[in-house]
This record gives structure tokens, sequence and C-alpha cells, in this order.
């Protein structure tokens, strides 16, 4: 589908435009909230997200979110509402977001700043990882 590509795409035009660039996948940065957290270092580690001019957070959605971890990543999104862009990538609807992260009304939350001034890019269509393997399968399939 492309979703992590585009999102790559938009992080190298900012950075050649001059703003400042962290990617990261949410499972990582939950996981890395959740350690600062315990280390007593929460403050100094939401800084790392907070910081950069934008923030691309790929895969929301692929494993679901304990409400502890759902609060971590409210905390950024709301800190960062209207201060700073967020690209997200997700294979999930928004309509799905309650789900991912355990509770409809922080999910609404959450859904709430980050629509508030965003552009949503919406793919429908296979695979673009799976495009050139599937094709190669259905090659090998017809030659046997």
């Amino acid at each position: 589908m492309g979703k992590t590509h585009i999102a790559v795409a938009l992080a190298v035009a900012a950075c050649r435009a001059g703003y400042s660039i962290y990617f990261t996948s949410l499972d990582d940065m939950v996981r890395n909230l959740k350690a600062a957290e315990g280390a007593g270092r929460l403050t100094s580690k939401l800084g790392s997200y907070l910081r950069p001019a934008v923030l691309v957070v790929d895969e929301v959605g692929y494993q679901p979110l304990e409400r502890a971890e759902a609060n971590l990543v409210f905390q950024v999104i709301s800190k960062r509402y209207e201060k700073g862009s967020i690209i997200l990538t997700s294979n999930k609807t928004f309509s799905e977001w309650g789900q991912v992260f355990g509770d409809e009304v922080l999910a609404t939350a959450i859904l709430d700043r980050l629509l508030h001034h965003c552009d949503v890019i919406s793919i429908n269509g296979p695979s673009y990882r799976l495009k050139n393997r599937l094709a190669a399968i259905e090659r090998d399939t017809d030659a046997a």
C-alpha cells in the first residue's frame, strides 16, 4: 500500500526544508516511554517526541495497547497538539481506533486532536511489499 513509504518521503521533504524529524513506530515509542516512566525519566523522554518539528509514528494499530500505554500516547499527541506536525501510518480505520487504544473515549480524544488540522490520505489496494512477491509466486505456480 505504501503508507510508510509516503510518510518517509514527507519526512525527507520536511528535513530538506530545514525541519527537524523524529521517526518511530508506535510500538517503539510506547516501549521507550514505559521504560522511561519506570526509571523516573518520563518528562525527559517525552521531550524527544515533542522537540522535533515533525514526528512520524509508523504502524499505529498493529498491536492493541493497554490503557496505561494508550495514556502515554495521548500525552504525546496532546502535548504536540497545535505545536508540531505529526504523520501517522495505520492499517486501521478511525472507527477501529477504540479497539487499538482499548478505550473509545481515549481514542476519540486522540482523534479529535489529530484530525483538527490535518490531511488524511486513504490508501486502498494490495500491499506494495507483497506485489512483486505475489507476482513471482504466480509465475512459479504457472510454470509448475
